[in-house]
Formats: structure tokens, sequence, C-alpha cells
């Protein structure tokens, strides 16, 4: 006799394998779930182990071609193998372990559960009592066939419920989706965080996963960069769509410079699309006292420069109008060339989508984006679109505005505090 070990995903693939090596006459002797893989007793992958045996004595085949001949060809079942669903290698382990639970359940065939009789069959019944009664192989082959269907229905309702996951990494994993993070992202981050367990050795307690979340996102969002207007900056563009709040942000800046910092400042405005807004900019002027030039084309830029030669500082607004239009985005183009060392900021509001903040950008950034401006903070409670945009475009942040008091409700932006707030904010 024969006997043969199998490892496999599933039944059908064991089925194959056995006829391949040992023929049609082989028998399965035992079967049972096992795990393989993993690490911290989580992500193991469910293997199945298949102990068959065949009768070598016996030619594969020749008992059972001549006892179809007498008895009639057994049904043989097609197995119906679906092909699982494609995986992702780029988020590991984890993501595997998700992938896994989205595959659809097996489809198996039906196979009858009584064997018809047949002339030998009833001729073994017939037998007197005491007799000795010898069961037809293709009776041993049909009991085992319906043991393995009863199992594959066992494996496959099992199949549909999902794998225990540690409970502190789906807590963090609802918590950082909940504020809109990428979940390609949240799913890298919490991989690290599980090899980081694993290579010191680390009891996976939220306050431990908190910690190394927080070092994983100092990492990608702090720089060392200045966010805020530097010294010897002549002129500051203020870019972006329309009703982000660029003008009431250029007068929160522009009274910091004038009380702050004492430098003289100058505003000119290409926002002459929308109704009222040179007279909310002429406003803020009279209040700081600074000067205020027009510009309707860029034709009118080296009058304006030279009508604010003296100024130390240049706030320039710029229209917020469909920023899908072609012929908007070469007219501002224009408007922001201009001659002495320049910074332009994209203006994006929190409350606005992530994927239109992807569009916005991809758009904006045909230009010379320098830094990025936030608004519209205390509108919001998620706070993910600041950590997607920063890692999707590697955008420098500068400042970001809490509200629409002039000019206390903006600062720079602090990545700690934004860091805090998404873990903290994403607790249900």
């Amino acid at each position: 006799m024969r006997v043969k070990r199998y490892v496999v995903d599933s039944m059908p693939d064991a089925l194959q394998k056995i006829r391949t090596d040992l023929g049609n006459d082989a028998v399965i002797i035992n079967t049972k779930e096992i795990r393989s893989g993993g690490f911290l007793g989580m992500f193991s992958k469910k293997k199945i182990e298949v102990i068959a045996a065949t009768d070598t004595a016996i030619p594969a085949g020749g008992a059972m071609t001549s006892n179809a001949a007498t008895t009639g060809a057994i049904p043989k079942p097609e197995l119906n193998v679906v092909p699982a669903a494609p995986m992702r290698f780029g988020t590991a382990a984890y993501g595997a372990q998700r992938e896994r639970r989205e595959q659809p359940p097996l489809s198996f065939p039906e196979v009858p559960d009584v064997l018809p009789v047949t002339g030998q069959a009833a001729a073994a019944a017939a037998q007197p009592a005491g007799a000795t009664m010898v069961k037809p192989r293709e009776e041993l082959l049909m009991d085992e066939i319906r043991q393995m269907k009863e199992m594959m229905l066992k494996l496959t309702r099992q199949g549909t419920v999902q794998e225990a996951v540690n409970p502190v990494l789906k807590e963090l994993e609802a918590r950082l989706l909940r504020q809109e993070l990428d979940p390609l992202l949240v799913e890298e981050l919490l991989m690290n965080v599980s090899k980081e367990a694993e290579a010191e050795g680390a009891e996976l307690t939220e306050e431990w996963a908190s910690s190394s979340l927080k070092r994983q996102l100092e990492a990608m969002l702090c720089s060392s960069k200045n966010k805020s207007i530097a010294a010897d900056t002549r002129i500051a563009h203020f870019v972006g769509p329309t009703g982000v709040g660029k003008t009431t942000t250029i007068a929160k800046l522009a009274a910091e410079q004038v009380l702050k910092h004492h430098r003289k400042v100058g505003f000119i405005t290409s926002d002459t699309y929308r109704i009222a807004a040179v007279e909310q900019l002429k406003t803020y002027a009279t209040i700081l006292n600074v000067p205020l030039e027009v510009v309707f084309s860029p034709l009118d830029l080296n009058r304006a420069f030279e009508q604010l030669r003296d100024c130390d500082l240049i706030f320039m607004d710029t229209a917020g109008r469909n920023f899908r239009n072609e012929m908007y985005v070469s007219e501002l183009n224009a408007l922001l060339k201009s001659n002495g060392k320049s910074e332009t900021y994209l203006v994006l509001s929190m409350t606005t989508k992530y994927k239109d903040m992807q569009a916005i950008t991809n758009n904006f950034c045909k230009f010379k984006l320098d830094k990025v401006l936030f608004t519209k903070m205390d509108e919001t409670d998620s706070y993910g679109s600041v950590v997607n945009l920063i890692r999707e475009f590697g955008l420098q942040t500068s400042y970001i505005a809490n509200g629409q008091s002039v000019p206390d409700d903006i600062q720079e932006l602090n990545e700690h505090q934004l860091i805090d707030l998404i873990l903290e904010a994403g607790k249900s």
C-alpha cells in the first residue's frame, strides 16, 4: 500500500493531486484543517491536510473497470473551482487577510447520497445471514465522496465567518477610516504597527499601537522647513477654488505682518469676477491702512507693482473660479509672474471632499506651488484629508485657519496637534 500526505488550499486541489499521483483507485484515509504562516497568532492561513492511499498490488483502474462493466458506470462529479480573488501584494499580511475575507464561497457538486441498486449489490443482499459480506469498491468510493462533500460544505460555511482579528488593530483601523484616511495608507500603517510589535516582542496594546502610529505619522508630516512667510519674500500669491476663504485669509496674514512684524504691506487683487470682492478687500485695506491696487489683466501688473514699490510685502488675491477651466488656468499662470522673490500658497478648505482636493491640487500643480494652507478647520471633525494630500503631493504645510475672526483665527499648522486630533477624534 502506498500512502501520501497532501497540504492544500481546497479539497478540489487535493482530489486533482491524488488522482494524478495515486490514480483513480486511491482512497482518502483522513482529512483535517491546519493553519500555517502568520505571526503573533494572527493572519495565519487556513490549509487542509489530506492523507490518501492506494493498493499498489492492484493496477490503477483494473478492478474498477471490471466492476464497472457489470454494474454500470458510476457518475464522476465535476468539481467547479472558483478562482481566488486577486490579492494586492503591497499591503502584506494585514491587507492579504482582508482580501481572503472577500473571496466568494466555493461551489460544490451535487453527489448522490444513495448508490443505485445494481445486480451485484442485489445478489450480495440476497446472501444468507452469516455469510461473509464484502463491500464493493464502488460503494467504498461513494462513501469517501460523500465524506468529502460534507467536509467541503462545512469548510465553506466556516469560510464565510471572518477570521479573528486583533481587537486593537480593528479599532484603530475603524478610527482612521472614520477620519477619512486613504484605506491603502491605513493598511500600510497598521501593517507597520504589527511588524514593529513582532520585532520588539511587545504586547500589542492600544497605547503601544497608538504610539507607533504617531511616530509613523510624524515622520510623514513633520518638516523642518519654515511654515510662515519668509522675511525676504516680496510677493505672496494666494490661489485656489472659489469659496475657500482666500480674501479673509489674506486679511489675517496681513494684519499679522503689520502688527507683529511691523512690515509695510500692500494688496493687489485680480478678483473682479465676484460681486463685492474688491470692496471686501478694500475694507480690510482701510482698517489696516494699507494701499490696494486692482488689476484686470496681466498687463496691469507692472503698473500695480510700480505703485506698491515702497511696500515690503505684497499680498496678491486671485479670483476663485472653476479650476477645471483651462482658460482660467492659463490666465492665472500669467498673473503669477512677478519680479523679486515670491511664494505661492494653495488655499484649500478642509470641508472639501478629498477626491475634489486631488483634482484641484493636480490642476494647480502646474504652477510653482510653494506651500498649502488649509481653512475652515472649525467646520469639520475629519482631518485625514490633510495627511492624504501631503503624502500624495509632498506639499509643504504653512497655516491653518479655524474661524472667521480677523486676525486671530489663524496659526501655523501644528503636526503633533493634528495627529492627536486624528487619533482622538476618530474614537467612536
